[in-house]
């Protein structure tokens, strides 16, 4: 799995997700290279840079994004990778 270059916080988009949901993401992002200490678990990140990564996180799958632009107090980002999230029968995350 190819790492995740970055500067700073990292913003996790966290919508009242289930806890093993955010858990794992947060697990998956640690092997993107991302340190644990680096992520912020937002609704809606504040006052992200350019370059920022955000995270939107899915049932499914983790899509990660590089801030490209901020226009007042929205931002643009573009995609940079989307992570897989497996369950097993039972629907409990794996890997």
């Amino acid at each position: 799995m190819e790492k995740i270059e970055y500067v700073g916080t990292v913003y996790l988009l966290d919508h009242k997700y289930p806890e093993p949901l955010i858990n794992h993401s947060m697990k998956k992002l640690e092997q993107l290279g991302i340190n644990k200490n680096d992520i912020e678990i937002t609704d809606a990140p504040e006052d992200p840079k350019i370059g920022s990564i955000v995270v939107e996180v899915f049932p499914y799958h983790l899509e990660i994004a590089r801030v490209r632009t901020i226009r007042n107090t929205s931002f643009i980002s573009g995609s940079i990778t989307t992570v897989e999230l497996k369950i097993d029968a039972e629907g409990n995350y794996i890997d």
